[in-house]
């Protein structure tokens, strides 16, 4: 396998030069390696030995994605070839340089704990890097295609609606709803931007050093042209402190300082000043938000229910389902979300 891919890098990048070639963890859905080429240091991504035609599809849409904005401002690794035979390496893959980062999932970098006052700065670069991804010129990019007419909202709430009952499990009517909710208060659409798609603290790495420094966006599966309100509500979903349904870098320590944190109001406001976008709907975006992560998260509970899947978090996902969509009830009834 690595006989067969040094040979392609050779072709392709019309020298020679020996490779190692070693499994990361992470990925998320994808497979991800280390690859040391001469005095580059890479990182290879491909989609699973076992993934569908589709799944390898999305490698490949992941690596244009990437290759479109490479000369943009948005933080990225930046993209350096793509392969679409799986003889190469067992799946469709790309190779892009490797960021000596770390995303924020339980915890947050050690270095950081010694300096608590900077901790803000991690999520002010999390939305000053999401308004530098909305600000991209797609269309200029060569991302036209990846477009669709209007409606883009109310498509996003049929979508997900139907991927929840296709999952044959618990009947949920709070989801049903809520996204009857949803489609009666859709707001105006937004100017379409290129949307990330899983935009949150743990899809983008870090300086392990202080203060926080974001040094690139990744995981662009998911990435499309849509509404960029939704991008914002969902990293806010995941907001360290009291105001985030699933706060991250809070699992162990060091943790963040959360009373030194800007709260969900202040980056909103952020966002909008950075980005002269309208801000004035973000309630229905943070209902819209809870209710997609609860249906995305049913459907690996829909799995274990199942028993085709053994991993312990997915029991653990049914339990967050419901206090998701009660905290999206929750701002329904209180009048937060219009």
């Amino acid at each position: 396998m690595t006989v067969t891919l040094q040979r392609f890098l050779d072709d392709v990048l019309g020298d020679h030069a020996a490779i190692t070639v070693t499994p990361m963890t992470g990925g998320g859905s994808c497979e991800v390696f280390a690859v040391d080429r001469g005095s580059s240091r890479w990182v290879l991504r491909r989609a699973p030995a076992h993934a569908s035609s589709a799944t390898a599809h999305d490698v490949l849409r992941e690596f244009r994605i990437l290759d479109a904005i490479k000369d943009e401002a948005v933080p990225i690794a930046r993209p350096v070839v793509a392969c679409d035979d799986p003889e190469v390496f067992e799946a469709p893959f790309y190779v892009m340089e490797r960021i000596d980062g770390r995303p924020i999932r339980q915890a947050v970098p050690d270095l950081w704990a010694a300096e608590p006052e900077t901790h803000g700065t991690a999520l002010e670069e999390l939305i000053k890097a999401l308004v530098t991804i909305h600000a991209v010129d797609w269309r200029s990019c060569g991302l036209v295609d990846m477009a669709r007419p209007d409606d883009y909202l109310s498509r996003q709430c049929t979508r997900w609606l139907t991927q929840l009952d296709s999952y044959g499990g618990r009947e949920l009517p709070a989801a049903h709803r809520i996204s009857d909710w949803l489609g009666a208060h859709l707001p105006a659409e937004q100017p379409g931007a290129l949307c990330h798609g899983d935009y949150k603290l743990d899809n983008v790495l870090f300086a392990p050093d202080a203060p926080p420094r974001l040094l690139a966006v990744v995981d662009w599966e998911m990435a499309s042209i849509g509404d960029p309100l939704v991008d914002l509500a969902w990293a806010l979903v995941f907001h360290p402190g009291p105001e985030g349904a699933i706060p991250l870098g809070m699992g162990k320590e060091p943790r963040f300082d959360v009373a030194r944190l800007p709260d969900r109001a202040s980056l909103v406001e952020s966002y909008t000043t950075r980005s002269g976008r309208s801000t004035a709907a973000i309630g229905w975006y943070d209902v819209f938000a809870r209710w997609k992560l609860a249906v995305v998260l049913e459907g690996s509970y829909s799995k274990f229910l199942r028993g085709h899947s053994d991993k312990p978090v997915h029991e653990l996902f049914g339990a967050q389902v419901d206090l998701l969509l009660a905290s999206a009830t929750t701002l329904i009834e209180q009048g937060r979300a219009t």
